[in-house]
């Protein structure tokens, strides 16, 4: 099993979703985070005062995965959270590691049957 983490812009979030239950996935879980990249923030102008945005507000994915379906999962997540063509600075960063076990809490099952 894998845990992916994808770290994504806000209005991304439902195109991910829908994508992310389109490849199969069963369940997922967000978190609104603050960080930032290589940019290291930016700058902006309210009311025509200019301040800089230290830390980037964004949405945190995550979804575990049986190792067969890994690919399908971080492709999806990568075409639905693309913007542009190209894509652009701040798109965000997918992040796979391994999962040693998942407990669902209700019934106990483990491993598969759990997720």
């Amino acid at each position: 099993m894998k845990m992916v983490s994808a770290i994504i812009k806000h209005h991304k979030l439902d195109d991910v979703r829908k994508a992310l239950v389109e490849a199969g996935v069963k369940g997922m879980t967000t978190v609104e985070v603050k960080g930032f990249g290589r940019q290291k923030g930016h700058k902006e102008v309210y009311r025509g005062a200019e301040y800089v945005v230290n830390f980037v507000p964004k949405v945190k994915v995550e979804v575990a995965v049986e190792r067969e379906s890994l690919d399908d999962v971080v492709g999806a997540i990568l075409s639905s959270a693309r913007t542009g063509e190209q894509g652009e600075i701040g798109d965000g960063k997918i992040f796979v590691y391994g999962l040693e076990n998942v407990v669902r809490i209700r019934t106990g099952s483990t491993g598969k049957e759990a997720l």
